[in-house]
């Protein structure tokens, strides 16, 4: 019994912190020039700035890689997208790409708590509810909601065999 009791303070601790780290006044405006991702298999780092100005043939001669007609195209389209996510300004201006860029910075932000209650506290009914609400979050909502279910069986099945 201590060890559950250690184990929900210890979740609820988790998920405190997570909540206050995913707050939206927590993450100022990202600029594109100060955001790096890797190229090819070198590790070599480019701002999101420079890889969407970047020429097809100078991002070949970066890379080391011959690109094939296709994926030329499909490079083209994806610069002209990650242009048009770029303010003039130099921040970003795509929540999905804010969201991403974030998300990697951040190794708690797929809990969800609402989720997690929801599935510990209401079994299948609170899945259910999961399914319903339509945001942004239900992808990460639904998977704990169905976690929380899970213990919440586990937890039956322990009670019931004591």
């Amino acid at each position: 019994m201590k060890s559950l009791f250690l184990l929900s303070a210890a979740l609820f601790v988790v998920t405190l912190s997570s909540v206050a780290s995913n707050s939206p006044l927590s993450h100022p405006a990202l600029k594109a020039s100060e955001v790096f991702v890797p190229i090819g298999s070198t590790g070599k780092m480019i701002s999101l700035m420079d890889l969407s100005r970047i020429s097809v043939k100078d991002f070949q001669e970066y890379t080391g890689k011959k690109m094939s007609w296709g994926n030329k195209l499909m490079f083209k389209a994806a610069q002209k997208q990650l242009r048009k996510d770029i303010n003039p300004d130099g921040t970003m201006n795509s929540k999905r790409m804010a969201k991403l860029l974030s998300k990697g910075s951040d190794v708690t932000s797929g809990f969800h708590l609402g989720g997690f209650i929801l599935g510990l506290l209401l079994s299948l009914i609170g899945v259910l509810i999961a399914y319903l609400i339509n945001d942004d979050l239900k992808p990460s909502r639904v998977k704990w909601a169905w976690i929380g279910a899970a213990i919440n069986l586990v937890l039956w099945i322990l009670f019931a065999a004591l």
